[in-house]
């Protein structure tokens, strides 16, 4: 009696045949090569061959596969490079939804490999392979141990942040990455939800979902001020979202046409397939009474000098400034450092913000990261029927601010040397005119513990050596008398100017803008706005190499700023430096080496007792003599 046949277990389904094999084995040639390699493009051809393998239809040539799901222009172009020499070498003729005879399978020894097997089906992928298939874009045959993939919701803050570096990067010659101001500012017209303001009852807002985005590897964050970029697999996810953009306004031929297009046609054609509905209603041009922010094209970053007509006009070819306000649409606000109105034994700061009321002035109190006072130009906006919170308001940063210092303040800060750094970070603060306001305090100079000819020589040096402008008062009530004037002086300055926003990370973290012109023949302004502005001006922020190696500089006995930005722009970090000292031959030419380095408007030397101070700080071993 014959022994009975063993019992199998499970189901077992016969998997189809893949219409495409010619195009499955070229893919996945293109994987193991980069897997060989160590690039990260290997997960995306893994993507490309999932999509593939699930498509049930032959394809005549690669352009018909972009309106799969991972299939780029890098991809299409590749596959149709292979195509051509496949026709050269078997003819025009040749069939390519089967493999010639005597081909290598297309698989590697892998066991991700999608190449057909004995029987001639190609096998599905196991629990490790991407493929594509989870999300909203795969499908249901995936299996129960199959992972999903992360697709964000539509119009969600991952799926804005996604879409616009996506939309970055298809632009010649764009920098590949994007700061976090430019990214909300774009991200934000394609987000329901605000991506600084928190929904009621939540601390959450529409850029939390980047900590996920970062978690998944789809945005890569790097250097400081931080910079967001895509990587391969959110590249990938990014061109699906576009693709389904872009779908939603036509069918697979129209995106292909868009796609064929020249260069310069792309960009625009890219812009407008990419809008939403919505999108367009948030961008037409507002009614009269409402908002005036209008969304501009891809421009260059505006610089800091005034360009009239040029800048009131929409830019081509460059990137969004974030919005502009006209004339008439918005408001000029005194914002007080809550310093000045809070804490302390001194009740002159009660004193100030009841000069400020009496006087009719209009003021915000907020916490300022440098200055005490500054100017805002605010936009103006109605409540919305129905909504529990009016719309957030854009706030410019105007050019000047304002550091107030009674004597006895002057002469701590001197002491402990805040009185150095403050300056300094004041003109690098972005804001082209910065005051000082000095409270004379009467006699109480005579009891300070540095000499009053020594405050008042401090003062002198703060107005002719650093360039700033000193206003004395004689107290608290001339302070706020001054503010009041200044406050109306503003108003009226900026009343028919039409002010854009520019963005200060693009520009460079450099020095001061230069000053408002009196012609009224430039009726355009680029300005900063004040989130950008109070977070770039954050003490204790996170510091990089060439920051630190500044601050030490400044904390030498005359070592002024400019000296300091003299020697970084030499040496940009200590590790430099001492480099140039290892180099040279004698211990006289390491003490001179920053002698011949000049500073400042009047391109003087820093001299060599300097240059000789900077040296044994920093080589001499064992304590200073």
């Amino acid at each position: 009696m014959p022994a009975p046949e063993p019992v199998r277990l499970g189901r077992k389904r016969a998997l189809p045949v893949s219409p495409n094999p010619l195009f499955l084995r070229w893919l996945t040639e293109l994987r193991d090569s980069a897997r060989e390699k160590g690039l990260k493009t290997q997960h995306v051809y893994n993507k490309a061959i999932g999509s593939l393998q699930k498509y049930p239809l032959p394809l005549e040539n690669a352009r018909e596969a972009k309106i799969l799901q991972n299939f780029g222009d890098g991809i299409c172009k590749l596959l149709d490079e292979k195509l051509q020499r496949y026709y050269k070498e078997h003819g025009p003729d040749a069939p390519i939804h089967s493999l010639p005879e005597a081909a290598p399978p297309a698989g590697g020894p892998d066991n991700n490999s999608l190449a057909p097997n004995k029987k001639g089906n190609v096998p599905q992928e196991g629990k490790k392979g991407s493929g594509g298939g989870g999300g909203r874009g795969g499908g249901r045959g995936g299996g129960r141990g199959k992972k999903r993939e992360y697709v964000p919701q539509k119009r969600s803050g991952g799926y804005a942040v996604l879409l616009t570096l996506y939309r970055h990067i298809q632009i010649p010659g764009d920098k590949g990455y994007m700061f976090k101001m430019e990214l909300q500012n774009e991200a934000q017209l394609l987000c329901d939800k605000s991506f600084s303001a928190p929904d009621l009852g939540t601390k959450y807002t529409a850029w939390s979902s980047v900590s996920t985005l970062i978690k998944r590897d789809l945005v890569v964050k790097t250097h400081s001020p931080a910079r967001y970029s895509l990587s391969e697999e959110g590249a990938s996810l990014a061109g699906r979202l576009a693709s389904e953009e872009q779908g939603s306004s036509g069918g697979p031929e129209q995106i292909v046409e868009e796609r064929d297009r020249s260069e310069e046609n792309d960009v625009q054609g890219l812009v407008d397939l990419t809008v939403s509905d919505e999108e367009e209603k948030s961008v037409t041009p507002p009614v009269p009474g409402r908002p005036a922010w209008e969304s501009q094209t891809r421009g260059e970053a505006a610089g800091p000098s005034v360009s009239g007509e040029a800048q009131a006009s929409e830019p081509s070819g460059g990137r969004p400034s974030g919005g502009r306000l006209l004339p008439g649409d918005y408001d000029i606000i005194l914002c007080v450092d809550f310093i000045e109105t809070t804490g302390g034994s001194n009740h002159c700061k009660q004193d100030l913000v009841k000069e400020l009321q009496r006087n009719g002035v209009t003021f915000d109190v907020r916490k300022l990261n440098v200055g005490d006072f500054l100017w805002v130009a605010r936009e103006r906006v109605a409540p919305i029927p129905g909504q529990l919170r009016a719309p957030e308001a854009k706030e410019l940063v105007l050019d000047y601010i304002i550091e107030r210092k009674r004597m006895d303040d002057l002469c701590g800060s001197i002491i402990d040397g805040r009185f150095r750094e403050q300056k300094f970070r004041l003109k690098r603060c972005g804001l082209s005119k910065p005051i000082y306001l000095v409270e004379e305090c009467g006699t109480a100079a005579s009891h300070m513990s540095l000499p009053e000819a020594t405050l008042q020589q401090a003062i002198i040096n703060t107005q002719v050596v650093d360039g700033f402008f000193v206003k004395r008062v004689q107290d608290v009530r001339e302070s706020a008398a001054y503010l009041t004037v200044m406050t109306r002086y503003l108003t009226r300055l900026y009343q028919n100017r039409t002010l854009v926003c520019r963005s200060r990370e693009l520009e460079g973290d450099g020095g001061m803008k230069p000053s408002l012109p009196s012609s009224s023949s430039t009726p355009s302004l680029s300005l900063l706005s004040f989130a950008e502005f109070n977070y770039g001006a954050i003490k204790n922020k996170s510091q990089t190499v060439r920051e630190v190696f500044a601050r030490q500089l400044m904390q030498i006995s005359g070592l002024s700023g400019d000296k300091a930005a003299a020697i970084l722009d030499r040496y940009t970090t200590l590790c430099s430096l001492l480099s140039a000292y290892e180099s040279c031959p004698s211990e006289a030419d390491r003490e001179k080496l920053l002698s011949n380095i000049r500073y400042g408007k009047l391109n003087r030397n820093i001299g060599p007792a300097l240059s000789r101070t900077v040296y044994q700080l920093y080589c001499t071993k064992g304590p200073l003599s």
